[in-house]
């Protein structure tokens, strides 16, 4: 199991109050972006406006608002994120960023 459900389940209810929340989108998720709409300009920076949990294959699943740039939903799992740690929530977003990000190279073998 890569997720502890408790941690997940913890986090979820802390991040549900704080939305909607700034995030900085990483280089992967911009060249995935990019990749799906060549012509758009992808800004470093979004704001979570939903979650989800989606279980061990996604974990926590934020969807994206950009603004006027890019029209479509974009959802991208929380580890595909960056937060300010001075966020109310931001440490808690962080631990478990580590814990998933760790978890999943150690099921990759």
């Amino acid at each position: 199991m890569i997720d502890n459900p408790a941690q997940a389940a913890r986090l979820l209810d802390k991040l549900g109050p704080a939305l909607p929340l700034p995030a900085y989108v990483t280089p992967e998720l911009a060249a995935m972006l990019k990749a799906q709409a060549p012509n758009a300009d992808i800004p470093a920076e979004c704001l979570v406006i939903a979650i989800r949990d989606g279980g061990d294959e996604a974990g926590i699943v934020c969807k994206l608002a950009f603004g006027a740039g890019i029209t479509k939903a974009v959802y991208a799992s929380i580890t595909h994120l960056r937060f300010d740690p001075r966020l109310p929530v931001g440490k808690d977003i962080v631990k478990y960023q580590k814990r998933r990000i760790k978890r999943l190279r150690q099921s990759a073998g």
